[in-house]
């Protein structure tokens, strides 16, 4: 039965369109997604390889949100543009049933721009759970309906390697080379013990990946350790990355 006979029927039973959603495969330049919305929200999203098969996304859909998922024509307007330039903003999500406080850690995860890391500790003070463990904030990441759309590989340990955000490592690898991300880079800070990149012009301190950080020419680049080291040194937190909220 094609798809919108049978919407037009659930229709004329008296089934509400909030009880079912809408879904696509969106192709993107990493991976593929099947990308679930309702009522101009995305309700679910996963890569394409981790399921069995389009019954498969509809079934685990199903299961978590309570409502059918039926094949779309086409995607949520703005989803297509959001996954090739990995920038969400114009984006709603529909978290569901999940606790404002895990949703409010997935908002804040949404707020890491393009080609940047964060530290997990950042995610508790961004969200304003700052009394919540790694584990705790790691576990509510990891509930998020619409990984690779809601950016989670772009999370970090303190030296901004990845940690278990719930995608595959190999592909949260290639999402992150796709961004620009320089492993080998955050490495050699790791490995000389700085986790902060001060400008001597501007006095200014920001996390490595931060973009006013990568302007800064090696002559003007002072490393920190730590906020404390930096702020003794009297420098300043930069109001875009918000070094200080770890």
């Amino acid at each position: 039965m094609p798809v919108d006979l049978g919407i037009r029927i659930l229709r004329r039973a008296g089934v509400a369109e909030r009880a079912y959603d809408r879904y696509s495969l969106v192709e993107g330049p990493v991976v593929a997604l099947f990308v679930a919305h309702g009522r101009g929200a995305v309700t679910g999203a996963g890569p394409v390889d981790g399921y069995a098969g389009p019954e498969d996304f509809e079934e685990r859909h199903l299961l978590r949100t309570g409502r059918a998922a039926l094949p779309a024509g086409r995607p949520l307007p703005g989803v297509v543009g959001a996954l090739r330039t990995g920038r969400d903003r114009n984006l709603r999500y529909d978290y569901g049933a999940l606790p404002e406080s895990r949703s409010r850690v997935l908002e804040a995860v949404r707020g890491i721009p393009r080609g940047q890391v964060r530290p997990v500790a950042w995610l508790g003070a961004e969200a304003g759970v700052p009394e919540a463990t790694a584990a705790e904030l790691l576990e509510a990441v990891r509930s998020g309906p619409a990984p690779v759309l809601i950016p989670v590989h772009r999370l970090g340990d303190e030296d901004g390697r990845p940690v278990e955000c719930g995608l595959p490592a190999v592909l949260v690898e290639r999402l992150r080379a796709h961004e620009g991300i320089d492993e080998e880079r955050l490495g050699r800070f790791a490995a000389s013990g700085t986790h902060y990149l001060g400008s001597g012009t501007t006095r200014i301190f920001c996390y490595p990946t931060c973009a006013h950080a990568r302007r800064i020419t090696d002559r003007h680049r002072v490393p920190f350790g730590s906020v404390a080291a930096a702020r003794r040194a009297g420098y300043r937190p930069c109001l875009s990355c918000r070094p200080v909220a770890a």
